[in-house]
């Protein structure tokens, strides 16, 4: 299993780009996952819903189970955010296991940026457009599809070098 992040502020276009790379990189044979760091007051479950019952009167785990899915929530109770190497051990074995945000984390990451959106670029002592890291427009979908396959990172090197292995 091997690792590579996006990361950019918030409307830089990750998510946009992740809906053009995953089905690329699937017809070219590989089974992907995505691990997306979200803000704190985010939910997946919707009230009305039985499992959003049990989560609401106290249950620390909710399993839903399906023909077609299944999907586990594990509500925190004020206990801290588990690492991003505690997460990336709960994914079943895949190929490519692309994360979208923890952008403070040291596995190998692509930096989405847009100018438009105002912010600073997440690594500024790579000034565009003569960075010495590769610079891709982000309409050349293959291209950084090319890159994040290889610049992706064996799971467990990166869990070693965060000091989860």
């Amino acid at each position: 299993m091997r690792i590579i992040g996006l990361a950019g502020w918030s409307g830089s276009g990750k998510t946009t780009l992740l809906a053009k790379v995953i089905p690329r990189l699937v017809v070219r044979g590989l089974k992907v996952s995505t691990l997306k760091h979200a803000h704190h007051g985010f939910d997946v479950d919707q009230p009305g819903k039985d499992s959003h019952t049990h989560r609401m009167v106290g249950a620390s785990e909710v399993l839903v189970s399906s023909a077609n899915r299944w999907a586990l929530v594990h509500e925190l109770r004020g206990q801290p955010e588990p690492a991003l190497g505690a997460l990336l051990a709960k994914l079943s074995p895949v190929d490519l296991v692309l994360i979208e945000g923890y952008k403070a984390e040291t596995h190998p990451k692509l930096e989405v940026y847009r100018a438009a959106v105002g912010k600073p670029l997440l690594h500024p002592d790579e000034p565009l457009p003569a960075a010495r890291v590769p610079v891709v427009d982000l309409d050349d979908v293959e291209r950084i599809v090319d890159i994040l396959i290889r610049h992706a990172a064996p799971i467990q090197a990166v869990l070693v070098h965060a000091g989860h292995g």
